[in-house]
């Protein structure tokens, strides 16, 4: 039997947006008041406790070692505590989910860890006809609550673990979004804990119909990654220019869909058969990128195995109730096997929607792995197809849990202006992620040797990097990748800013002047002030010391 990869074990499909950071649920608490009387609970490394929070990290490369750790209760309690570390000149993380890819959050640097994990509320506020998820709650319980309660959902990722406070800040991509769009197209406001100059904290609500200033910090919030402009503590969701009942406020997710699953082994297949195969899927999906082709609202993964692993898969689904649903599926099968020419294993399947996004075995965490991402315009060329061969056979059987994933986007995704949010990647037709996992921090340096190496030979013509270009628009802000902030490893001349932002970076910058003046949210790849000009990766505080002060009660701007 053909071993999982740690994508398969995560995911019920490789239809995923990942996560990185941010904060919980939002309240009226005052900041000022004593956290343990409200509540919270700061833990210290002497307490038992203690392991549980700094361990929760799902790449076991890091493990943190903050002074302590606030499970925070609500917005003022996270206004507390972030007062306390700007008071402290201690640099703060927050985390919900823990499935950052990096050591943004268990950065040895770190002193100060805000876990919003326990903030889990999914709520209909009916004056507001508004839905409001505190950005503790796991992509997993939003599914759930929203479409029983409502019947709807967001187009989130694959990962039911996954927490709601760094995946939406992304973007949020997975398996409805060819046919709704991303996570942040639905995304009316944020609720957000932020400070200014003197460290004083307090309670912001932004929205889509915001201005000025607001309306800016709403927007960086539309994808321009975790751990950047303060703690999130609640998103409010509401589709542009929905009406009616909460029933009608967000999308509908399908009853049932329909899925059919391709595989090949890898002793079937020759180099001209894996070339074939994967120019022919490239071919299929350029042809039906857009929402108005027949296939608008089919979610598709390729799953491209080590050869130690021994097997090659390709899943698409639709809504079950399409009325051509299994023609479709039918021809999309043939359309990729017949030109191969080799044999291959066909598997359909109709399942209950949430049964779908629920279930599957779940990753326990703890494995060391290192992501790295593409964002695609165009299929693999052939130059591309031959390193993927060749790089996917090299190694022995420590590197059979390594794999390359694609997962199909554009259409409605790609139907918003790129302007629009802060997720500038609106014309792309692949999501690609090369992926090594292992155990043993033995086998470290030759796991990193190889998912690098297979990195700079895909691009190979533009400095190691995907620089966008018309093959390529950049890398997934919510798959961060520190190592294109290195000039050893990124040789493009192309920063990792524009890599993940693109031309919307220098008004991220601006937000970020605005809303974090003090730089108190940063990590290895967060958005570098406006002001003062510096590109430190972790540099030390510029002002002077902040007044002592006791708290602050957070405020709402609308």
């Amino acid at each position: 039997m053909a071993r999982l990869t740690r994508r398969r074990l995560l995911e019920l499909s490789a239809l995923s947006g990942g996560a990185t950071l941010l904060g919980g649920p939002a309240a009226s608490a005052s900041a000022a008041t004593d956290p343990h009387a409200q509540g919270a609970v700061v833990l210290e490394p002497d307490d038992p406790r203690y392991g549980e929070l700094t361990t929760r990290g799902h790449n076991g490369r890091f493990t943190g070692s903050p002074d302590a750790v606030h499970l925070v209760a609500s917005a003022g309690q996270v206004a507390r505590a972030v007062e306390e570390a700007a008071r402290a000149r201690k640099r703060v993380a927050v985390r919900s989910g823990g499935h950052c890819f990096e050591n943004l959050v268990d950065d040895p640097a770190v002193r100060v860890l805000i876990d919003v994990s326990e903030m889990t509320d999914v709520s209909y506020d009916p004056r507001r006809r508004l839905f409001a998820v505190e950005a503790g709650a796991t992509l997993g319980r939003v599914y759930r609550t929203l479409y029983l309660r409502w019947g709807v959902t967001l187009p989130g990722g694959g990962c039911p673990t996954v927490g709601v406070g760094g995946h939406v800040a992304g973007g949020g991509y997975g398996a409805l979004s060819r046919r709704y769009g991303l996570v942040v197209d639905h995304l009316h406001g944020v609720e957000v804990v932020v400070t200014d100059r003197t460290g004083r904290a307090r309670l912001v609500t932004a929205t889509r119909d915001s201005t000025g200033a607001e309306r800016d910090l709403w927007w960086a919030h539309t994808g321009g990654g975790g751990g950047n402009f303060g703690v999130v503590t609640r998103y409010l969701f509401r589709t542009p220019g929905a009406t009616g009942g909460p029933g009608e406020l967000l999308p509908r997710p399908p009853g049932a869909v329909r899925s059919v699953s391709l595989g090949w082994q890898w002793r079937d297949l020759d180099r001209a058969a894996f070339a074939r195969l994967l120019r022919a899927h490239g071919d299929w999906h350029r042809r039906h990128i857009g929402s108005g082709s027949p296939y608008g609202e089919l979610s598709s993964g390729l799953t491209l195995g080590h050869r130690a692993n021994g097997l090659i898969t390709v899943d698409a689904a639709l809504d079950a109730s399409h009325p051509r649903a299994a023609e479709l599926l039918d021809a999309f099968a043939a359309a990729l096997t017949g030109p191969v020419g080799a044999p291959h294993t066909s598997t359909t399947t109709t399942t209950p929607w949430l049964k779908s996004v629920l279930g599957g075995v779940q990753w326990p965490g703890g494995a060391r792995f290192k992501s790295k991402s593409t964002l695609l315009r165009k299929p693999w060329d052939d130059r591309q197809i031959g390193v993927l061969h060749d790089h996917l056979g090299r190694g022995g059987e420590e590197f059979a849990t390594a794999a390359v994933y694609l997962t199909f986007l554009g259409g409605r995704i790609n139907d918003v202006p790129p302007e629009a949010t802060a997720m500038a990647h609106r014309d792309c037709l692949f999501s690609s992620v090369h992926e090594a996992l292992w155990g043993d921090e033995e086998q470290t340096a030759r796991q990193l040797a190889w998912v690098r190496d297979l990195y700079r030979e895909l691009h190979a013509d533009t400095g190691g990097v995907p620089v966008p270009n018309d093959a390529n628009s950049g890398a997934y802000v919510n798959y961060p990748d520190a190592d294109l902030a290195d000039p050893r490893l990124n040789t493009s001349g192309v920063p990792w800013s524009t890599l993940y932002h693109r031309d919307g970076y220098e008004r991220l910058r601006r937000v970020k002047e605005r809303w974090d003046p003090l730089d108190l949210f940063r990590h290895a790849l967060s958005v570098r002030p406006a002001e003062p000009a510096s590109d430190g990766a972790d540099r030390g505080p510029s002002r002077g010391p902040l007044p002592g002060r006791s708290g602050a009660q957070p405020s709402s701007s609308a």
